[in-house]
């Protein structure tokens, strides 16, 4: 994750321009002395820029942490410049793997409910996290069925492990799966 552009104030820079003298030049400083070039409004939109960058950052990450292991790359970031010449994220994204594990409908599940997690992770999930987890949750409803088939080609109609009824009848286990989806909220992203 790129931390550039959130990193604090209080860095030094080891070797000051020429004439600038011969000890480091403190970067609070010069902050300091660039926001009393800037308007009221201009610092509160730097502060609310600042505000939404430290947001969008932990957004991200959030999906990173649980997403462990199908997260493809790291974060990537919309960026806004602000009055001080600063570029703040305001936007962001994760991609991950969504596809089924082919012929394992037990590793399929698994994988649909660790995508609904980090699609979830975040504090306030957006639209496009919704509309992820909402496909994990299809997933994983999917390979339910599958797993609940493969029990019953297999003359095991007791699918206990499963929630589900022991009957194996489709309303059953159409009925288990609704009640499993209504059960926990629905919820990856693009933060913007």
């Amino acid at each position: 994750m790129e931390i550039a552009a959130a990193s604090s104030a209080m860095s030094y820079t080891a070797f000051p321009p020429m004439g600038m003298g011969s000890g480091p030049v403190r970067a609070e400083k010069q902050q300091t002395q660039a926001q009393k070039e800037l308007s009221e409004e201009e610092q509160r939109q730097v502060e609310e820029l600042k505000r939404r960058d430290a947001e969008v950052r932990a957004h991200e990450a959030a999906h990173m942490a649980a997403g462990s292991g199908l997260v493809r790359g790291g974060a990537s970031y919309e960026y806004e410049q602000g009055p001080d010449g600063k570029r703040y994220a305001v936007g962001g994204e994760v991609s991950i793997d969504t596809s089924p594990v082919r012929g394992d409908p037990e590793a399929t599940l698994a994988k649909a409910q660790k995508i609904r997690n980090a699609a979830l992770a975040p504090a306030d999930p957006s639209s496009q996290d919704r509309s992820v987890a909402a496909q994990a949750s299809q997933m994983a409803a999917e390979a339910r069925m599958e797993m609940a088939k493969q029990r019953q080609e297999g003359g095991d109609l007791a699918p206990a492990n499963m929630g589900l009824a022991a009957s194996g009848n489709k309303a059953d286990i159409y009925s288990s799966i609704q009640n499993d989806r209504d059960a926990r909220p629905a919820l990856l992203d693009m933060f913007l």
